[in-house]
């Protein structure tokens, strides 16, 4: 059999190592408390999956749907970043539905990218930011992300090695791992320094919602000139627990939103059209449904770290997202991460993803996922508590 060449450019799975420990120990009958995967497990709200349920039972709604999304959805997604964001977007010029976040980005990298342009993304990062850009055939950089670096210092750096320039830059913040976040002024500086390089702009606004302790994140397309070189991607899974629905839009520059519909029209259908309608329900409101989510997030977060800074490993609490970055243990810091999630798994009963997995750059850490209620995660400081 031929090589499958884009295929072999990829690395092996790195948290299928944990996964495989994890299943074998649950098939043993462990009680393995799985603070892993980022997989939201609270109900979607019950006025969305009502509508869904209603507009599912119209055969009408059964047809092909429009790729790009339907018009209403466009437009709730305009009104949703005017509320928001007090941001200007034409539904039909400079917004796109997208079959979640994750398909859109990837697609998005594929018809904007060509063999041996260069893309910067950040180190540790989601796997598909970097990714997106190994199977489009682009040429990766990473730049380094983390509490002892400067990242505008990194990026120039970057650039300044770079020939010919950058084609494109993916941020996301708030940040996946890591649960960092920025002011407006970070997007003033990157805004700033696309323009003055000529690079694209892909922001992942995935966690706009999932914020704490007053923190208010700010869109990347509330900078003048933003829409000139980018565009910003947002998803329902986090912020109305809609996961499994897979709805997630693109808005901002008009040229790369017609790449991303252009390449779409090959690939799919769009989303089956009840859930999309679904969507509109959700992103016209009401918001209290959000407001109970981020609540039990902050419930969750609250008592993990605190379990965990009592039992002796000091962790800052993030400000967002559905995650906790830590930083491991002196006294294990040799491990790496992924021994040190083995060693928790056998012996706290704990699964957590290793900092590895998310680049290099990330191996000190592990990333607890915020998706057991307190009593459990109460359960899992016991166990993490007699390994350390």
């Amino acid at each position: 059999m031929q090589d499958f060449r884009r295929m072999s450019r990829l690395p092996p799975y790195i948290f299928q190592t944990v996964d495989s420990l994890k299943m074998e120990l649950r098939q043993k009958g462990e009680d393995i408390i799985d603070l892993g995967m980022g997989n939201p497990d609270i109900p979607t709200p019950k006025h969305i999956v009502s509508k869904l349920i209603e507009a599912a039972r119209k055969g009408r709604n059964h047809r092909y749907s429009a790729s790009a999304g339907i018009t209403k959805l466009r437009v709730a997604i305009a009104d949703w970043y005017k509320r928001r964001f007090d941001v200007e977007i034409d539904p039909d010029e400079e917004a796109i539905a997208t079959i979640g976040a994750k398909e859109g980005l990837s697609h998005l990298v594929l018809a904007s990218v060509s063999p041996g342009d260069v893309v910067f993304a950040p180190n540790p990062t989601y796997p598909i930011h970097p990714y997106s850009v190994i199977i489009a055939g682009g040429d990766l950089r990473s730049i380094p992300i983390g509490p002892d670096r400067d990242f505008f210092e990194d990026l120039l750096t970057a650039t300044k090695q770079t020939w010919p320039n950058p084609k494109m830059l993916i941020v996301s913040y708030p940040h996946n791992p890591t649960t960092g976040v920025v002011d407006r002024g970070f997007f003033e500086k990157i805004v700033e320094f696309a323009k003055e390089h000529g690079i694209l702009v892909i922001h992942d606004f995935a966690y706009a919602d999932l914020v704490f302790d007053g923190y208010e994140p700010p869109s990347f397309l509330q900078i003048p000139g933003a829409k000139d070189i980018g565009v910003e991607f947002f998803s329902l899974s986090k912020s109305y627990s809609m996961p499994g629905w897979r709805v997630g839009f693109c808005v901002g520059n008009p040229r790369l939103i017609g790449a991303l519909k252009r390449i779409k029209s090959y690939l799919d259908y769009g989303m089956f059209q009840p859930i999309q309608i679904a969507a509109i329900i959700a992103l016209n409101g009401p918001d209290d449904c959000v407001k109970e989510i981020v609540e039990i997030y902050r419930e969750r977060r609250d008592a993990l770290v605190d379990g965990l800074n009592r039992v002796g490993w000091a962790i800052e609490k993030p400000k967002a997202t559905m995650f906790v970055w830590a930083k491991i243990p002196e006294q294990h810091a040799k491990m790496g991460s992924v021994e040190f999630s083995k060693m928790l798994i056998r012996d706290a009963k704990v699964a957590v993803s290793p900092g590895v997995g998310f680049g290099e750059y990330g191996d000190d850490y592990v990333r607890f996922a915020l998706v057991e209620n307190p009593h459990r995660i109460k359960q899992a400081i016991k166990g993490i508590k007699q390994v350390l």
